[in-house]
Formats: structure tokens, sequence, C-alpha cells
């Protein structure tokens, strides 16, 4: 007998799909969505039998849902190259490797196990964008789909070939002894190869493979990760410390002195390094990232213009290919390199690559580095619970009387509204320089919420406390994940 079909229409987010397996979604609704991309891949590439990467990370249901999701796509016409277990820049890679039409990547990247979700894309190096996303819902829900006659093949070993590209372009000059933290997630069997193979000493931390996540979830923003990092590096006199996400696309940095990087920053970093060599250049960075690009000296300096665009991967590897950027950087550790550097998307040990190229480029240390930037006081990234079906209404409402606010000229802690920008949410900046952010997260019933400045740490709280205020008057806010 087969299970009746179940997949709630809410788990098609932005740019990506994201489910609590059985609860919202199961086998049957795995499959249907299946049907839905190899439709969709069809529709868009024009192909009887397009060629489809898929992969999937450790979890311990993830392989189960590769397979009902194979099925539906092979019952469109889809032929699947499967490259087993794997991250998902290393799905991206395979399709550019193996010139294919199209990806599907299995994971719920940092989420708590109970979740599940796919990455998928057709044109290379980018992945659904809300328009994709809402077409694959339409066929997906109104079972629109067409019929084929698709195949699979395993391709053997393709991490060998994922590793070797990143090592063979990227050697280092100088020893520098890295920390390796992948919470017990996918990116421990990739992450310490390759940083050694580019001349890294690494000392491995959760390495080992255990979809419990015995200790945290493999998320470089989650504290507890990041305080492990803070303690290895510490006792083991490290240059630097890395933590990858579950399924390796994003990195958190910890300098040697044991002091944790915003993404944001070490992007600014980058950034400086990179421009010296590709003068007039663009980078794109997301709204939740902190203010000091506008301004940065080295930047201008070397004629290069950073734009603020919506926080989310899909939406900034999209503006990075379409203003033809060298760069993007977004806050929760997401970083795209354009050629020569990269292929556009998000790799987080990529990323970790580009930050030891800053430290063989230096005679310096890391905390040495990052003291010449300004120094600024950030929020961690802050998420009070939100419906989903209210999430988007309540962030409209904080439009609106953001842009009264700043109409009618009214302080914020002694200072009025300079900027606003509305790409996504509402980020409202002051002369200052200080910040603070409101929108909805992409994937969960949540709002998110950041505060910087580079006046004072107490400036950063009331610019907080004011925001948090009038979400509490919506009386649609609940629990916040982390708090300040």
């Amino acid at each position: 007998m087969s299970e009746t079909l179940k997949i709630d229409p809410y788990g098609f987010r932005e740019y990506d799909a994201r489910w609590v397996f059985e609860k919202d979604i199961n086998e049957s609704g795995i499959t249907n969505l299946g049907k839905g991309l190899g439709t969709q891949i069809k529709n868009h590439t024009k192909k009887e039998n397009p060629r489809v990467i898929v992969g999937h990370d450790y979890r311990s249901y993830s392989e189960k849902i590769k397979s009902a999701l194979k099925k539906g796509l092979i019952s469109t016409g889809c032929f699947i190259e499967d490259v087993g277990l794997s991250l998902s820049p290393m799905v991206y890679f395979a399709q550019f490797n193996l010139n294919a039409d199209a990806v599907a990547m299995v994971t719920a990247s940092h989420n708590e196990n109970g979740w599940t979700g796919v990455k998928m894309g057709i044109k290379k190096g980018l992945t659904h964008a809300p328009e994709e996303m809402n077409e694959l819902k339409e066929i997906t829900l109104n079972q629109d789909f067409t019929k084929g006659d698709g195949n699979e093949k395993k391709v053997k070993n393709f991490d060998k070939v994922y590793k070797k590209d990143l090592i063979s372009k990227n050697k280092l000059k100088k020893k520098i002894k890295a920390v390796v933290a992948c919470g017990n997630g996918t990116a421990g069997i990739f992450a310490p190869d390759i940083l050694r193979g580019i001349g890294c000493e690494v000392i491995e931390l959760d390495c080992d493979l255990d979809w419990n996540f015995p200790k945290y979830n493999p998320n470089p923003e989650d504290l507890e990760m990041l305080h492990a990092i803070v303690k290895s590096v510490k006792e083991n006199n490290a240059d630097i410390g890395f933590g990858f996400d579950g399924d390796g696309d994003r990195v958190g940095v910890i300098d040697n002195e044991g002091n944790e990087i915003f993404s944001d920053k070490i992007g600014l970093l980058i950034a400086r390094n990179l421009s010296s060599s590709h003068k007039n250049s663009k980078f794109i960075v997301d709204v939740k990232s902190t203010g000091l690009y506008s301004t940065d000296k080295i930047l201008n300096e070397n004629q290069c213009e950073t734009l603020y665009w919506k926080t989310g991967h899909s939406h900034i590897k999209r503006k990075v290919h379409n203003e033809k950027a060298l760069a993007g950087f977004e806050k929760s550790g997401h970083f795209f390199f354009n050629q020569p550097l990269g292929y556009g998307y998000d790799d987080g040990i990529n990323s970790a690559i580009q930050v030891c190229h800053l430290l063989n480029n230096q005679n310096k240390k890391m905390s040495e580095i990052i003291k010449e930037i300004p120094i600024t006081f950030q929020s961690p990234t802050m998420a009070p619970y939100c419906k989903d079906e209210e999430k988007y209404n309540v962030v409209r409402e904080m439009v609106k009387e953001f842009k009264k606010i700043k109409d009618n000229k009214i302080k914020i802690d002694n200072q009025e509204i300079k900027e606003i920008i509305t790409v996504n949410g509402v980020r409202f900046s002051f002369e200052d320089g200080s910040w603070g952010l409101i929108r909805a997260s992409s994937n969960k019933p949540s709002l998110v919420v950041v505060t910087e400045s580079p006046t004072s740490d107490e400036r950063k709280l009331n610019i907080f406390k004011f925001i948090d205020k009038i979400l509490m008057k919506t009386g649609k806010i609940g629990e916040y994940d982390q708090k300040i």
C-alpha cells in the first residue's frame, strides 16, 4: 500500500526547500518534489534527458530521501549522476566539471536533526531564486509533471576530483597552523584533507562523521561551536581557527588570540587583500553586513565598489553573477568568488583558503591584521520567533514604521536616521555609521535582527532595545534564539 502524500507548502522557502522529515513531508512528498524538479529542469533546458548531479549530506536519513528524490527525477526522464556523500559546493563543482544540466543536493545544512531539504539549481553556479522556487512549488503542488525514461549512474571517487581542484590552485608558501572544526558534519571528510593539501598544519576538532551531532549543530554562527574552536586555538597556539557548517558552504573564523571574527569583517579583509591586485572590482555584501565596506579607505583607494543586497546565498550568488563582481560576502559565512578565484558559488573551504592566502601574503598574525580595520560593536544574528504566515507582514509594518520615524526626525539613542535600505526588510543607519536591521528569515519561522555601532557597545545595545520594543508591540513575536 502506498503512503498518503504529505508535503507542506511552507517548505518551499525563498531559495531552497526545507521540511521536518515525516512531520511536514514524507517519502512520497519527496518523490513528488523530484518529479516537480525534473519537470522544471526539462522545461528550462528543453532537453528530453537532462543530466542532473545529485549528492547528499551525512544525516542518518539523507540517503533514503535522496533515493525518493531520484525516483521522482528519473520518472520525468532525467539522467542522474550520483556523486554520493557530498558537500553542497562539491555538487556545484561537479556541474561545471562534468558539464551537467542541473544539481540537486539533499541537505538541511545547519538545521537541527529531523530537518531535511534540497538545494537545487539549473544555471551553472547559481541556485534557485524566489522565481524558480515559486515555479517549482506550483508544478509540484499541482502535480503538473512530465513523464520520461530516465536512468542513473554512480560517479565514483568524485570527492578526489573536487579536493584536487582546490589543492592544486592554492599551495601556500608559509606553514599555517589551523584548527579545523566540523561539528561532526560532512565537512569532516573534506576540509582537513584540503587544508593539509595546500600546506596547513591541521588540528582536527570533531571531524569524525556522527549524524547525531553529539556536541552541537555544525553551525559556525552557533556560540557553542565557536567557543569550542576558541578553546582549541588557544590550547594549540594555532594561527587560525575555522568552523564549517553541515554541508560545507559556510565558514566561521577565529583569530590566533581566540577572538571570533564575524564573517563580514573577514569578507572585508579578503576584499582588501584582493583589491590591490584586482583594482576597480565590485563586491557584493548582504544587508546584515558591517557598514565599514562603504567607508573603507583601501577599497576606495583601489576604486572598488561595494553593493548591499538581499541576505541569502541564492540572492548574493545571483547578484555576484549579474554584476560580474569579483566576490560576494554574506554575514552568515557564505562567500562567493568569481573567476579567477572560483566558479561563483559558495564554498566554505575555498573561503578558508582565501583567509590562508591573506596570512600567506602578510607577515602578520591574524589578530594584527584584524586590528587594521576600525573596531565596531556588532550583535550576533538574533532570531525572534515569528510564524511563517505572519513574518512578512510584520516586516512590511516595520518598513512603514521606520520610514515614519525617519520622516518625523524621531531620534533613536539621540540620533536621527540618515538612510534606509529596503532591498530586504529594513536596514536603517545613522550619521555615526551605526545601524539596525529587521528582516524575515528565509528558512525558519522567525525574524532576523542585527545591530552594529562603530561608536560603543552601549549604543549597539540601545538600538537593539529600540527594535525589540517596536517588535514586541506587534504582539506577534516569541522567544529569541539568542539575545544581547
